[in-house]
């Protein structure tokens, strides 16, 4: 957290410090396509801790799983459901990319809750590229599953056919306009949320004896933040998974 002296002689504290991007190595403070960042460092963090996991929970596969056995086996199984739940058994073939997917945006948002990390899903630049991949993914499998057949998507048949002109355009609206949404959603939800823990650390400080009150309000919202973290990973995954649904069975 930034801190700085104000010409009152306090102690002001920036709680948007915590999402600058800077070079990882070296002092200087400009940022080019090539630099490795801060975010990149996390971001191999984080893919290295995800292969760990996964391989130190299943190492041993014993019929009795162990603990990380069965937090690993959990996730697996809660992933492989909702996209069969969704999908249906067509949609198994990419039970990979969707697990991928929900790891990645999971332990970003779990490690991004450890005091002094860096929260990669916070910045639109990573929840924009995730969103837009999914997109362009979800798009191609549409195309090559039912070639042109596949902008009846957009051509509500059942509806009064006055009123499909103008429903196709809301639909080819709304299609567009997911990746702005899949991402925005997930960014804006744990930016909003480390800026309040930000700001409350804040007041431990200026309240003295009475900064009881922010810490226990803090204790409070860690507990909703960790909520949100895996809240959203969820919501992200199950957005995934409809949008796959839409490209697989039209509907």
């Amino acid at each position: 957290m930034a801190k700085d002296t104000g010409s009152d002689g306090g102690i002001h504290v920036d709680p948007m410090h915590q999402f600058e991007i800077y070079p990882f190595f070296g002092d200087s403070k400009e940022v080019s396509t090539l630099t490795f960042t801060n975010s990149s460092a996390f971001m191999v963090l984080i893919v290295v801790s995800i292969v760990g996991f996964l391989i130190i929970s299943m190492r041993g596969q014993s019929l009795i799983p162990s603990r990380m056995q069965s937090v690993s086996e959990l996730i697996y199984q809660f992933t492989y459901n909702m996209l069969r739940d969704i999908t249906g058994n067509a949609g198994l073939k990419y039970f990979p990319y969707v697990f991928t997917v929900f790891m990645f945006v999971l332990f970003s948002n779990l490690i991004g809750m450890i005091p002094g990390s860096f929260t990669v899903t916070s910045h639109l630049a990573v929840t924009g590229a995730l969103a837009l991949l999914v997109f362009i993914s979800v798009t191609v499998i549409g195309f090559v599953k039912h070639g042109l057949k596949f902008l009846k998507l957009f051509w509500p048949s059942s509806a009064p056919l006055g009123l499909r002109p103008a429903l196709a355009v809301i639909e080819i609206i709304s299609y567009f306009v997911r990746p702005v949404s899949h991402s925005v959603r997930l960014g804006a939800s744990l930016f909003a949320g480390h800026v309040t823990l930000k700001v409350f650390a804040s007041f431990v400080g200026a309240m003295g004896v009475a900064g009881i009150l922010p810490i226990a309000a803090m204790v409070g919202l860690t507990a909703l933040e960790f909520l949100v973290a895996v809240l959203q990973a969820y919501v992200f995954a199950i957005l995934t998974c409809i949008y796959l649904n839409d490209a697989i069975n039209l509907h």
